[in-house]
């Protein structure tokens, strides 16, 4: 009786400095306090976030072939995020130009801007870079490096031709369908890590796919060839 006694009393020292430390570390500041009472709903607002599953490799060799196409990525996915950042700006500003002299001579501005700001850079790249940036492109902003020179004029045009095909000899046609190719589904899982790690800054695709379904329906159809 006296040893429970004992075990008793040393569980309430233990939940009460435990308590304490509690209340200790809490904020002095009672603006940083959320008071709920009795019968109260208290909702909390979270930030949101992509489950991934735990990657599995089945060899050494993809683990670096892993590590090495990520590489790959984080150093293509940044241009690819300016050029969507400066494409949107160089519409939202056509828009508000009328004369057509104008327009032109906007254009030529932004692509001097941007030739300046990373052509180097890209001649740099690999053609395995040159493929994930031509598909990170359309990633990013909702239309082929193809179509995007379609629908600006020459000056445009000749940047990316000269940028772009001449450099890394790959067709600028390339989509990106994480859901159905699966490069594309590599590239989007180390992007989404990424994202979560901070390795990356996120901006939203441009492209209409939801990655967690496709996460959902690649390992049904995994673990539907597995059972047969």
């Amino acid at each position: 009786m006296k040893k429970l006694l004992y075990i008793y009393i040393g569980l309430i020292s233990i939940a009460t400095f435990s308590q304490k430390r509690a209340i200790d570390s809490l904020p002095k500041n009672l603006e940083d306090y959320v008071f709920v009472r009795p019968g109260d709903t208290l909702t909390i607002q979270l930030n949101e976030f992509s489950i991934i599953p735990k990657q599995k490799f089945n060899s050494k060799e993809d683990i670096r072939y892993y590590l090495w196409f990520r590489k790959k990525v984080i150093k293509a996915y940044p241009y690819a995020k300016l050029a969507s950042e400066r494409l949107d700006t160089l519409n939202n500003r056509l828009d508000n130009i009328q004369s057509n002299s104008k327009k032109r001579k906007y254009i030529r501005l932004i692509q001097k801007y941007i030739e300046g700001e990373f052509t180097d850079q890209i001649k740099k790249m690999t053609r395995t870079e040159g493929r994930i940036l031509i598909k990170l492109i359309h990633r990013q902003t909702g239309k082929t490096a193809f179509n995007n020179i379609k629908g600006i004029r020459s000056g445009w045009k000749a940047f990316w031709y000269n940028t772009t095909a001449n450099v890394f000899k790959l067709s600028l046609k390339d989509e990106y369908h994480p859901e159905a190719v699966n490069e594309d589904y590599l590239i989007e899982d180390i992007l989404q890590r990424a994202f979560q790690d901070g390795v990356l800054k996120k901006q939203e695709t441009k492209l209409n796919f939801n990655f967690q379904k496709v996460i959902v329906e690649k390992k049904q159809k995994s673990m539907s060839r597995s059972i047969s």
